[in-house]
């Protein structure tokens, strides 16, 4: 019998290389022919779902030996970086809303990377994890992918949308 701390790093690699064909085949190819702001805003919309996080806080959806050391900041980390998605979203098209934009992906994947770290700490076990399991092992590896892609197009020039619209700047004058 496989024992549960193995089956728990498959099914994340599972989900990394399942969510990386999917983004890559399908939503990386969209990507590239928007606008910067546009390809950036269902990445972030993703991340307004991140008040998914706060199951970890219920009893019945988690064992009670769920370690609070892990549980309480890997709840609200993710309600923050749910809030600061939203108003990364809001601003999105404006200077401020680069700005948060950055401040949402780095606090976003500094929160997933240290709930792995902090788990390892802690010693937790995917039992304790209850129904939330499926945040870990589905969501957080397409979270961390899309906060990849968030990096990318931040340190990307504006994209085809852009430059289309300065031609038609350049050839009007």
């Amino acid at each position: 019998m496989i024992p549960p701390l193995a089956l728990f790093g498959i099914s994340i690699a599972f989900s990394f290389i399942t969510w990386g064909i999917v983004l890559a085949r399908y939503l990386l190819p969209e990507l590239r022919r928007q606008s910067r702001a546009d390809a950036m805003q269902p990445l972030i919309l993703l991340h307004c779902f991140r008040f998914v996080g706060l199951s970890f806080l219920v009893p019945g959806v988690v064992s009670p030996d769920l370690p609070p050391a892990w549980a309480v900041p890997a709840a609200y980390g993710d309600l923050i970086a749910a809030v600061l998605a939203l108003l990364a979203l809001a601003a999105l098209k404006s200077r401020l809303g680069v700005v948060l934009v950055w401040v949402f992906n780095l606090w976003g994947s500094a929160d997933l990377l240290y709930a792995f770290y902090q788990g390892n700490q802690v010693g937790l076990e995917p039992g304790q994890l209850g129904a939330a399991y499926f945040i870990v092992t589905v969501l957080v590896p397409l979270l961390l992918i899309t906060h990849g892609l968030v990096f990318w197009l931040l340190l990307q020039r504006d994209g085809p949308a852009a430059s289309r619209d300065s031609e038609r700047m350049s050839r009007s004058a």
